[in-house]
C-alpha cells in the first residue's frame, strides 16, 4: 500500500534517525574497551555524523537549530538502539553485546527503510529512504565484519590465506 511523507518529513526523519545512530555509536564506543571496536565505533559514529550533514543541509525546516546545536543535543533515549543498549549496560554489557545489538539494530534498520522506500510514490522521497537503507547496509557489513574478528572467525582479509593452504 504506498505510504506518502512529502519530502521535508522524510529529510527530518533522515536527520533524526542519522543522529540516534551517531549517538548508539558513540555510548557503544565509550563502553568498548579493545581498541580496535572503539575504533571501528568511532568510525560508524563520524560516517553517521557525515550522513547526518548531509541530510541536513537538504532539510528547510528551522526547528532543529543549526547543525552543531542539533548534533550536540542529548540523546534520545526513546531511539530504539540506545534504549536497547543502556538496557544491557545496566546488566554490565561489554562490546560483543554492542556489536550484537548494532548488527540486530541495522538490519532491522534496514529492512524497514526498504520496506518503506517500496511503499513510496514520490521518486525524490524514496530515494531520501533507499539511500538511508543503503548506508545502513553498508554499516551493517563492517559492524559484521568487526564482529567476526573480535569473536576470533575466520576474517573476510583472511580468506585468500585460507582458500590457498
Amino acid at each position: 500500500m504506498p505510504q506518502e511523507f512529502n519530502l521535508q518529513e522524510a529529510v527530518k526523519l533522515a536527520v533524526q534517525t542519522e543522529k540516534d545512530v551517531m549517538d548508539f555509536y558513540n555510548r557503544a564506543a565509550s563502553i568498548t574497551k579493545h581498541e580496535r571496536g572503539r575504533k571501528v565505533f568511532q568510525q560508524l559514529a563520524q560516517e553517521e555524523r557525515e550522513h547526518c550533514s548531509h541530510f541536513f543541509k537538504i532539510y528547510t525546516g528551522g526547528d532543529l537549530g543549526t547543525f552543531e546545536q542539533f548534533i550536540q543535543t542529548p540523546p534520545r533515549m526513546e531511539s530504539a538502539m540506545l534504549h536497547t543498549l543502556q538496557k544491557a549496560l545496566d546488566e554490565n554489557v561489554h562490546e560483543r553485546r554492542a556489536m550484537e545489538i548494532a548488527l540486530k539494530e541495522e538490519e532491522d534498520l534496514a529492512r524497514n527503510l526498504e520496506q518503506t522506500a517500496a511503499n513510496i510514490v514520490d521518486p525524490a522521497v524514496r530515494a531520501v529512504f533507499e539511500r538511508m537503507a543503503k548506508e545502513t547496509r553498508d554499516h551493517f557489513a563492517v559492524i559484521e565484519s568487526e564482529y567476526a574478528h573480535l569473536m576470533g572467525m575466520v576474517h573476510e582479509t583472511d580468506i585468500d590465506t585460507f582458500v590457498r593452504e
